[in-house]
């Protein structure tokens, strides 16, 4: 899912400082990288190590997809055999169930409190502001050099999740594995094969990617949410104009960098030119274009360009002109930043006239929801670019299936799909009729186009997510050896979200949170006088009398005395009120049981299902990092997106009714929203977990578990 462009990495900007100052570069490659696999392969005889196959489905919901395979038997063969042969089983999610968080379950078979991510977002304990979870950063410097250049030097990025992947620990017993877009995977962590960054790798222009909408009719605010809208000038048919990209480390600010584009318009044939300096194409309204490379110059006469890739969409021409712009790509042939290890199997992968499928997404998150948040891309037009995705996923998934089987070594593959998550996010209110952001006109539309299923409508998109994940086993399966052993797993599964629930309003409303005198929370979203309030702003807080807050999704901190810190910048002091131990305790036992007690006066319902504290759900070295108390939501309902960033909005409950956010979720209590196992092999009795699916893998190769995990095995 994606969140506000500061919480993947705050150190962005240096992360290209690093990059960029250290090496010189060039915006084309000095050679023609050779291809990693030839077609067609036959799998090597005999590998010396078992084969074992991954696919990991982000989101898949068990419940649903036993629907779908009821309800279409006849499009659901590939899954509905492997049913057959071993069952649709629930897997216990993290908690919470967080992408980010659930993946590193997986990953090191340890929970939060070994590997140290426990939400989306973290928290700074000196400003209370969010903070990245997956990175930990050291800022540099730079030395001030004539104008408003300067000379950057120092700092450092380093991932923030502990544990060893079980990649590394099937290298270091001599196994090879090849990982394929795992999210939570940037930096990107070698294995004995082949390791591609997923979810959580930025784009160049931000954290998680903002489009951008060219236009000649913009509106009142240039500036959304996700993306910008870059008003644009149309002189004899000519539009000149510049596209953002990577922030700029030689400037002073490390504003963003920029690159001319240039659009001729041709009204007689309905096409707009397209050039980016490095690419030219032309489209034609309705229509998607290749990726094309854009060159971001650093420093004065070309010198530390990097290199990007930008797929554009041309909305119209008449009556005015709105040209969509995709997040700016890091360019697999020529990354800024490595996205594969080796750091060169990008370029392979992305040369086509080596055998490679092309350029791809390298963007963690790449369906774009932002722009569909916005409403700058429609639904149809979010799911065309969504099929994009879709289908490259495909044909990389291919290509992987080469390279790995053509190993004589054999080992492990693991391979990431993320339509069916990112989709569900936007797509639900069109499938759930109760949802208060449902529109009937809209769940009615045919949605065959992107279906390819006659007669279908928005509102069974949700069920269509699924029925395009059937051909995607049921190539797998026609392709792997009988003796592999093949697991499809997803990481949670999926429910409506249609009450936010906002927790700092709640903690404010009862005492916990203490405003500073003449502060109030927000007003209204709509009244004129507006102003988001964060706790992190300097002032807002009284946290002389705050005794909690929230950051994150699910989290809930404690104003803890010796651990939130002071801020020596600020007359006030903000160190930590709540003495550890016996205050602590109590504080939170009330705090469990109020918030679980909590009824929606609009339904009767209780949002909050159950609050977990850290120091019972959680083991591990890093469990002292955690928030004290997760808060379980109920289905339907969730921690709203302006809470979670650490603001105060104006009601504790509200309809999440408008556009900007998304209306289906899993950030919930785990046990709402499990995800799934299924294999050809039979699953052992009793309840499993992410940890779980760790140990089996290690398993599979005589691998006992590392230290810290508490997993059994899955597969019998």
């Amino acid at each position: 899912m994606r969140l506000p462009r500061w919480t993947a990495y705050a150190a962005l900007a240096l992360i290209f400082a690093m990059a960029i100052a250290a090496f010189p570069r060039s915006s084309r490659r000095e050679a023609e990288p050779a291809p990693l696999a030839a077609r067609p392969v036959v799998p090597a005889p005999n590998p010396e190590h078992p084969r074992v196959v991954v696919l990991g489905i982000d989101g898949m919901d068990p419940q649903i997809l036993r629907e779908v395979i009821e309800r279409y038997p006849e499009r659901m063969p590939s899954f509905r055999r492997l049913a057959e042969e071993g069952g649709i089983h629930e897997l216990g999610t993290a908690t919470p169930p967080q992408s980010p968080v659930a993946w590193s379950n997986f990953i090191t078979g340890l929970d939060p409190g070994g590997h140290g991510i426990f939400d989306f977002i973290h928290r700074d304990p000196m400003h209370r502001a969010p903070a990245p979870a997956t990175a930990r950063s050291e800022e540099g410097g730079a030395f001030p050099l004539w104008d408003d250049w300067q000379l950057p030097y120092g700092g450092s990025v380093e991932p923030n999740r502990s544990g060893k992947a079980f990649w590394s620990i099937l290298a270091e017993h001599g196994v090879a594995a090849d990982i394929w877009r795992m999210p939570a995977n940037f930096p990107v962590e070698p294995a004995r094969g082949l390791s591609f960054s997923g979810m959580m790798t930025p784009a160049l222009d931000s954290a998680y990617g903002e489009f951008t909408l060219f236009t000649t009719n913009p509106p009142a605010s240039a500036r959304i949410s996700g993306g910008r809208i870059a008003a644009v000038t149309e002189f004899g048919g000519k539009v000149d104009t510049r596209l953002s990209g990577p922030p700029n480390p030689f400037r002073k600010g490390n504003p963003p960098a920029t690159a001319p584009l240039t659009l001729l318009v041709d009204r007689e044939n309905r096409a707009v030119a397209v050039d980016t300096g490095e690419t030219k194409l032309v489209l034609s309204p309705g229509q998607w274009s290749d990726f094309a490379r854009v060159t971001f110059e650093m420093l004065p006469m070309g010198a530390n360009a990097v290199s990007g890739v930008v797929r554009f969409y041309l909305r119209s021409i008449e009556p005015e002109l709105e040209l969509y712009a995709s997040p700016v790509n890091i360019d697999p042939a020529d990354p800024v930043a490595p996205v594969s290890a080796p750091e060169d199997a990008s370029a392979r992968l992305a040369d086509r006239r080596g055998g490679g499928i092309g350029t791809f997404y390298t963007q963690g998150m790449p369906e774009d929801v932002n722009a569909l948040k916005a409403e700058v891309l429609s639904t149809p037009e979010f799911m065309q670019q969504a099929s994009l995705v879709h289908d490259e996923g495909v044909r990389m998934l291919d290509w992987a299936l080469d390279h790995y089987l053509a190993k004589p070594e054999g080992g492990l593959l693991f391979f990431y799909f993320s339509g069916v998550d990112l989709c569900s996010h936007m797509l639900w209110r069109h499938f759930d009729g109760d949802h208060p952001f449902h529109d009937p006109r809209i769940a009615a539309q045919d949605s065959s186009s992107w279906s390819a299923r006659p007669g279908s409508t928005w509102q069974e998109a949700i069920h269509d997510l699924y029925l395009r994940m059937d051909p995607v086993l049921g190539r797998l399966r026609e392709r792997l050896p009988a003796d592999a052993t093949l697991i499809v797993m997803s990481d949670h599964g999926f429910a409506s979200y249609a009450r936010k629930f906002n927790l700092n309003t709640w903690l404010l409303e009862n005492g916990y949170l203490v405003l500073a005198q003449g502060r109030e929370r927000e007003l209204p979203s709509g009244d004129p006088g507006h102003v988001p309030v964060y706790v992190h702003d300097p002032g807002v807080v009284d946290w002389s009398r705050t005794k909690a807050y929230g950051v994150g999704f699910n989290a809930l901190y404690l104003n803890l005395a010796g651990r939130e810190l002071d801020d020596p910048a600020t007359p006030a002091d903000e160190s930590g009120i709540v003495q550890p131990g016996a205050e602590a305790d109590a504080l939170l036992a009330e705090l469990k049981r109020r918030l679980e007690a909590v009824v929606d006066p609009a339904n009767g319902n209780r949002p909050i299902l159950r609050c977990d504290l850290a120091r019972e759900v959680y083991r591990g070295e890093r469990l002292a990092e955690a928030p004290e108390l997760i808060v379980g939501y109920a289905r339907g309902y969730g921690n709203s997106d302006e809470a979670s960033v650490g603001r105060v909005p104006n009601l504790v409950l509200e309809d999440n009714d408008r556009p900007g956010t998304f209306n289906g979720s899993h950030l919930m209590a785990p046990e709402v929203v499990p995800g799934l196992v299924m294999s050809n092999r039979k699953v052992a009795s009793g309840e499993h977990d992410l940890t779980d699916l760790t140990v089996e893998v290690l398993a599979r190769y005589g691998i006992e578990p590392a230290a810290g995990m508490q997993g059994r095995r899955v597969l019998e």
